[in-house]
């Protein structure tokens, strides 16, 4: 198979915004390689997409799964990125239809995609986090805000790649952050975190977050799925959350509690997924 590459925007709020992602197919080439290559693109995330074998594992998850989902941002792999897997499933999908399973390359977890209307929503398992136990002064060194206040105890939770969740008083707040990037990629590589996730309530009842887990500003990300995901397992209910208008891409995440239940095991996370060019 001749390697392609597809380009869409996730979670975009209007037609041609969101979260950018390189969807990769028929590559095979090395991890090394895989990373320069996304190093080289400057998008938040690409993902190689390999077909599974017939003989591949034979545990659960690859006898029920078509392909396994690669993902790399510029300075690293990463065991799941929400966005990329959003792009990956509307191409999938409109090749094979729906519903449709994949796993993760790095772990091995499960995922669901399937369509409702223009969107693309991945049902996935609450994870295990690691033990961790938060200074009280940590949230505050971490997002550079020497006198910060949070509106709710510090917690970490995961639907795949564990954050740090720091809920600020305002989304005013939380657009004024100007975060110590290296500190907490320090941080999250000595304790298992994948960044931390600062959000706020907003008046109507949706949420407003921001995601910290590059080390160059630029990088930020427009739409995070696995902190929606996270935050979602955090609080027990279904999200609307908003993300990205300051960075000029604003997004909307949706996410469910699959059979309403708060304590359930799974969830979903949804949004739009739209091409923007083959390459």
């Amino acid at each position: 198979m001749q390697r392609t590459v597809h380009e869409l925007k996730c979670f975009g709020s209007r037609p041609g915004e969101g979260n950018a992602a390189l969807v990769v197919l028929g590559d095979a080439s090395s991890e090394a390689q895989r990373q320069d290559f996304a190093r080289a693109q400057n998008r938040s995330a690409c993902v190689f997409v390999d077909a599974v074998a017939p003989a591949d594992g034979g545990g659960a998850a690859a006898q029920d799964a078509l392909f396994v989902l690669d993902y790399y941002y510029p300075h690293m792999r990463s065991p799941l990125c929400l966005h990329a897997t959003l792009a990956a499933a509307r191409v999938l999908l409109r090749e094979h239809g729906a519903p449709l399973a994949v796993r993760t390359a790095l772990r091995g977890q499960l995922l669901h995609v399937s369509e409702r209307g223009t969107d693309v929503f991945v049902r996935l398992q609450r994870q295990p986090t690691p033990d961790v136990v938060i200074p009280p002064d940590l949230p505050a060194a971490l997002l550079g805000q020497p006198s910060l206040r949070l509106a709710s105890a510090p917690a970490i939770a995961s639907v795949g790649s564990p954050k740090l969740l720091l809920e600020l008083d305002s989304a005013a707040a939380l657009q004024a952050l100007r975060p110590d990037l290296a500190r907490i990629a320090a941080w999250g590589k000595e304790h298992g975190v994948s960044g931390c996730y600062a959000y706020a309530r907003r008046g109507d009842g949706s949420f407003e977050g921001r995601n910290f887990n590059h080390l160059d500003p630029a990088l930020e990300d427009s739409a995070t799925g696995v902190a929606a995901g996270a935050l979602t397992v955090h609080l027990g209910r279904a999200l609307t959350l908003h993300q990205g208008a300051a960075l000029g891409q604003p997004c909307v995440l949706r996410t469910e509690l699959d059979g309403g239940r708060a304590d359930g095991e799974h969830i979903l996370i949804g949004g739009a997924a739209a091409f923007l060019r083959p390459h």
